[in-house]
């Protein structure tokens, strides 16, 4: 069985509300307005825990660290700001999407992560 705890809480509640995924710092700094001394070893710990219980996703963007979000939400695919590094939810994409794959091959799941700069980063 697995306590519940505030800190626990103050984490899934920042990635509840959260619009994008979150490092692990941006989780402490959200998350320390509701438990001022949450630290970040708690952090990646109870991150951890969330993933085991499944109430947590990790999004890995190639070359960038792990940033978290809340699971069980509706498909979605994300955009990295080359520029500023802020990652950012796209809508889901074309259901025709598994017809990029061969003839004969079976797609199981897939991630799309465009990449670019975000309006306040454009030239």
């Amino acid at each position: 069985m697995v306590r519940k705890t505030k800190q626990k809480e103050a984490i899934f509640r920042v990635l509840s509300s959260a619009e994008s995924p979150l490092s692990p710092a941006e989780i402490q700094n959200r998350a320390s307005l509701l438990v001022p001394s949450l630290g970040i070893a708690t952090v990646y710990r109870l991150l951890k825990t969330l993933k085991e219980m499944k109430q947590v996703v990790t999004v890995e963007i190639p070359g960038e660290s792990p940033r978290y979000e809340i699971s069980g939400r509706a498909h979605h695919h994300h955009f990295y700001c080359r520029k500023c590094h802020q990652i950012f939810e796209l809508g889901k994409c074309d259901e025709r999407i598994e017809d990029l794959a061969p003839k004969g091959f079976l797609v199981q799941e897939h991630e799309i992560i465009l990449y670019g700069r975000c309006p306040s980063c454009a030239p």
